[in-house]
């Protein structure tokens, strides 16, 4: 058996066997990324759609993608490539690339409006390894590197990529233990964690798909809101700036395709409602 050290899971895992993301394996009595270099989806995107909506606004970004994942949202869109229990077929539709070919793809793609590489569609930070070593060759081919990811993993993952990464787009996707444990099957003091250390270090917006009956209540999102307010005076060097929140619509996917999609004058009062704490709120879905 073998521990891995990325998230609260802490998965022991046997040798040979992968942990509960998919996507990390026991190799010889040491846990590495399965997936390093196995890419399932790559696209030039809009910067906004990470979203991303005050880093570089109206340029795109090589968008790539693995495969797992550390959480099991029952609502997510990309469970073909996430979950465990589907990551292995995701596996299978893989191509190889190594970091110098992505990148060189990504310098392929300037003349398009491309300004650098964002790592998405999957949980990225499950294989950190290839985002820092990739991420770093990005910089020093002078193209910026974003990373669109649940925050579900230790402070030491994120040193080891920090020094590479320019801008995040982090989910917080509610604000109660219930619904982070027992929905998402995830952990919300560590994603708070990992928020409030990467605001020290890069520019970071944050989003909230506000799900019918879970997490769409005027006092939760007063309280997520009035936290991130609170994070204000950690952003180095961006004295009065103000952390965006993406405020985003849910639709019917997966295994809650029994749920109404959210009411759309529901998340623009919950928009007004961050509003009352932060100075830039966006509404997504709508």
């Amino acid at each position: 058996m073998a521990e891995c050290k990325v998230c609260f899971r802490h998965c022991e895992i046997p040798e040979g066997q992968l942990g509960f993301c998919g996507a990390r394996i026991n190799h010889h009595g040491t846990v590495t990324a399965d997936s390093y270099g196995r890419i399932t989806s790559l696209a030039l995107d809009p910067i906004e759609k990470k979203p991303l909506r005050r880093f570089h606004p109206g340029a795109n970004i090589l968008s790539v993608g693995s495969y797992g994942c550390n959480l099991r949202c029952p609502f997510c869109q990309n469970y073909s490539i996430s979950w465990s229990d589907h990551a292995l077929n995701g596996k299978e539709r893989t191509e190889s690339v190594s970091p110098d070919s992505l990148v060189q793809t990504a310098l392929d793609c300037r003349n398009r409006g491309n300004i650098g590489l964002a790592f998405t569609y999957n949980e990225p930070l499950i294989g950190y390894e290839f985002v820092r070593d990739t991420a770093r060759l990005a910089h020093e081919a002078g193209l910026v590197n974003v990373l669109v990811s649940n925050g579900t993993a230790e402070l030491s993952i994120l040193e080891e990529i920090i020094p590479y990464i320019d801008a995040m787009n982090i989910d917080l996707k509610g604000f109660t233990d219930r619904y982070y444990q027992d929905v998402l099957k995830g952990n919300r003091q560590m994603v708070m964690d990992f928020i409030r250390e990467a605001v020290r270090a890069c520019h970071v917006e944050l989003t909230t798909l506000i799900v019918p009956g879970e997490n769409d209540t005027e006092e939760e999102i007063r309280a997520l809101s009035s936290w991130i307010a609170g994070l204000k005076g950690l952003q180095s060097g961006k004295e009065g700036c103000s952390i965006p929140l993406h405020i985003t619509r849910f639709f019917p996917r997966f295994h809650m395709l029994d749920r109404k999609p959210t009411d759309i004058p529901l998340v623009y009062r919950l928009a007004d409602v961050a509003r009352e704490q932060l100075k830039y709120v966006y509404v997504g879905n709508c």
